[in-house]
């Protein structure tokens, strides 16, 4: 079984472009927006760490100094030890902080149940007219993309929003009408069955502030291997 680390490594893969020096360029998603201007993911196993491409090599080197001294968490909802100088290096107000876990999939994945549509070209009017229309461009490109269909209309989707040969992170959304059925923790299942089938590993990761996120990586019995947290 890969540890902790190794699988951050596949996460960090997966969210963004790199250049030659390791260094983040961009948001590897459908809209290529910047990268942040440092990210840390921190596991039980050790700790990884990114700075964007553009940022000046002082302050890159004033972090590292700072990151070398970061401890592996025993918990991974405990903050940074040095949450606040990371903040003071990058003059960067609170609101410019983001943090949450990762999670990958155990190898036996839930039943989805009925009402699972692959979404294509030919069905993509399951998404019109409600608040999950913004997926349509998503189509063909967030492959696979998977919905749950109720009524002849999609109530949820899922698709793979950052995606290398090795690993996709899911992009989940159930429309706000349908919540509370369950339907989030059916299209990620099958989503996640629908990656690996492709031979590529599915991911998982949420903001700690979103708890509706998180109860669908609990009920799906996701393993957290990781704590992300990061400065635009």
């Amino acid at each position: 079984m890969a540890s902790a680390t190794q699988w951050l490594e596949l996460h960090l893969r997966a969210l963004y472009v790199h250049d030659e020096r390791g260094r983040m360029v961009e948001r590897n998603a459908l809209h290529r927006d910047p990268a942040p201007r440092f990210f840390l993911g921190r596991t039980v196993d050790g700790n990884r760490w990114r700075f964007r491409h553009d940022l000046p090599d002082d302050l890159a080197t004033r972090l590292e100094a700072l990151v070398a001294d970061e401890p592996a968490p025993a918990d991974l909802r405990t903050p940074p030890r040095h949450d606040a100088r990371y903040r003071e290096v990058l003059d960067a107000p609170a609101g410019e902080a983001w943090a949450g876990p990762a999670y990958r999939f155990p190898a036996d994945l839930p039943p989805h149940g009925a009402g699972i549509v692959r979404l294509t070209p030919a069905n993509a009017g399951l998404l019109r007219g409600a608040d999950l229309e913004p997926w349509l461009e998503d189509i063909g490109k967030s492959e696979p993309l998977i919905a749950v269909v109720r009524g002849g209309r999609a109530v949820s989707v899922c698709g793979s929003v950052r995606i290398t040969p090795e690993a996709h992170e899911a992009g989940v959304e159930t429309s706000a009408a349908a919540r509370g059925h369950g339907f989030a923790v059916a299209v990620v299942a099958a989503w996640a069955g629908a990656v690996r089938e492709l031979g590529a590993e599915p991911l998982y990761s949420t903001s700690w502030e979103n708890t509706a996120s998180q109860s669908v990586a609990r009920k799906l019995g996701l393993i957290p291997y990781a704590s992300d947290y990061w400065l635009t």
